[in-house]
């Protein structure tokens, strides 16, 4: 077994051409990693393979913005996400995600897959900001579930007040305000 180091503040980035690569399990377990995973985030393809994939949930990411992601996919809908990863080593990395249900033949959910890519900067430090503000409201809540709950709902409510009606809206904007530009 693998010891994770404590986050540092140091940035990996990865190539706008590269796509990172997972799919899961029903219980979010690594089924399957692409290189680019591995090297990124600094893992060999054992040290995941079957291992939930929240081993790389980086401290600054809400409980409210993971709570949103499964809720939609478990619902049978894809999200768009911006999500800050920790790296084995302590780094970190940005991406935005593509999470997708897998279905079977009779169209019952069987996994899930997650391609992402590099963000553009301005989508990081929008995402960086509402969650630090989310992350802020989780911690009034010592249970977990509670504090989640109480990001999701703090999360949805500062999109809609930036005239969105949904997170999907906040992330697109930030994609069209880039190709814009």
């Amino acid at each position: 077994m693998f010891k994770r180091s404590d986050p540092l503040d140091q940035e990996r980035t990865f190539g706008r051409d590269e796509i990172i690569v997972s799919k899961t399990d029903l219980k979010g377990r690594m089924t399957y990693v692409n290189r680019v995973f591995c090297k990124v985030a600094g893992f060999t393809e054992m040290e995941l393979i079957g291992k939930p994939h929240n081993i790389i949930r980086h401290p600054d990411m809400p409980g409210g913005a993971f709570k949103l992601l499964w809720e939609r996919i478990q619902a049978g809908h894809e999200i768009f996400a911006y999500v800050k990863n920790l790296c084995k080593d302590g780094c970190y990395y940005w991406v935005l995600a593509h999470v997708t249900p897998t279905f079977d033949g009779q169209g019952n959910i069987v996994g899930y897959h997650s391609n992402r890519r590099v963000p553009a900067p301005e989508a990081v430090a929008a995402a960086s900001a509402l969650y630090q503000k989310t992350l802020e409201v989780e911690r009034r809540f010592a249970n977990p579930k509670k504090a989640a709950e109480a990001g999701l709902q703090f999360l949805a409510q500062q999109v809609e007040n930036s005239g969105f009606s949904c997170y999907d809206e906040f992330v697109f904007s930030i994609i069209n305000q880039r190709r814009a530009a």
